[in-house]
């Protein structure tokens, strides 16, 4: 894949950082240094999960958004390598297959020259593209009985993560979407709000299930689009922190189980974590405890099929705020969904 760029064993001995008396996560990861061919290579590996990362905002921009999601891979994974490997955790079943890089593609976008209108054209153009390499790694991954987890870009990933893994187990996948926003608006050309009303009425979405919508930043018209489609179902954040009227654990349940009867994906989005350096920052969201508890709670069903991490945008005084975060929902998927 043109822009893939694999994770090698330079990058490894450069990021992790030994000490006498302990061993890191990244001493027993395993890697691919020279890729010929996705799905073989990935198939012919005694490994469970598949890391990669999606290096862009483009999705973000084409929704008026704020860049940064870009650099969420490389800050997550310098920190999750360097994490302890212990009786807790089996590295060895993990491969860190690298990222899609699309610092050309960003450039074109970040063009001075373009207007406004021009710019949200092109990115929404080059999301396509975006689109299709995250569906083919993803359909490569599963399809060789592998377990997907995405770091990083917009959410406008999660419809190539559908297709993908749709496409892979020739199903409709259903979704659990921790998320202050629905990211079902219109089909106006694909962007970081859209890419699960795309997947739903292409088909790869089935059931949709969207945790923790945030009263104030849904119109009418969403709203009534929600209650109107068949298979999605929903709570507020307003309903479960604010009013206390619903309780997080027996809303998970219910996630849990509009989803769980069939293959599903966890898509966590950082726009719905309080103080969390994200595209759409909030300081009312849930805590990084409860989002671990989420991710834990959906992890633990067999048929969690990947799990998707995004909208984070680190600066360089929050990275390691950011990289322990993602870190830590990565391995609390991985011990929930057992070897």
């Amino acid at each position: 894949m043109q822009n893939l760029i694999q994770f090698k064993s330079k990058d490894h001995d450069e990021y992790v950082k030994t000490r006498k008396g302990e061993t890191k996560f990244g001493e027993h990861v395993q890697l691919i240094n020279n890729l010929t061919n996705i799905y073989d290579d990935i198939l012919a590996l005694d490994v469970d999960y598949v890391i990669f990362g999606v290096s862009e905002d483009i999705g973000v921009i084409a929704n008026y958004g704020k860049s940064g999601t870009y650099k969420a891979w490389d800050v997550s994974i310098k920190i999750l390598l360097n994490t302890q490997s212990n009786a807790f955790i089996d590295p060895k079943r993990v491969l860190v297959l690298g990222h899609l890089d699309y610092t050309e593609q960003l450039e074109l976008v970040k063009d001075k020259s373009l207007s406004d209108k021009k710019r949200i054209t092109l990115a929404r153009k080059l999301t396509e593209t975006v689109d299709a390499d995250v569906s083919h790694l993803m359909f490569s991954i599963i399809k060789a009985g592998k377990t997907p987890i995405i770091i990083g870009g917009g959410h406008n990933n999660a419809y190539g993560n559908i297709k993908g893994a749709s496409l892979a187990l020739n199903q409709s996948m259903n979704v659990a979407n921790f998320d202050a926003h629905h990211d079902f608006r219109p089909e106006e050309g694909r962007h970081s709000g859209n890419g699960f009303s795309y997947a739903y009425n292409e088909g790869f979405l089935k059931n949709y299930f969207i945790f923790g919508l945030h009263e104030n930043y849904i119109s009418q018209n969403s709203l009534d689009t929600l209650n109107s489609t068949k298979n999605i179902a929903y709570n507020t954040f307003e309903d479960i922190e604010v009013r206390k009227t619903l309780k997080f654990k027996s809303e998970m349940q219910r996630a849990s189980s509009h989803v769980s009867k069939s293959n599903f994906g966890i898509e966590i989005d950082c726009d719905a974590i309080k103080d969390m350096p994200s595209s759409a920052m909030t300081p009312s969201g849930f805590s990084t405890n409860q989002v671990r508890r989420f991710v834990s709670e959906l992890g633990s069903y067999k048929n969690a099929t990947y799990l998707h991490i995004c909208e984070a945008s680190p600066t360089k005084k929050t990275e390691i705020k950011v990289g322990k975060l993602i870190s830590y929902l990565i391995t609390d998927f991985i011990k929930a969904h057992g070897y």
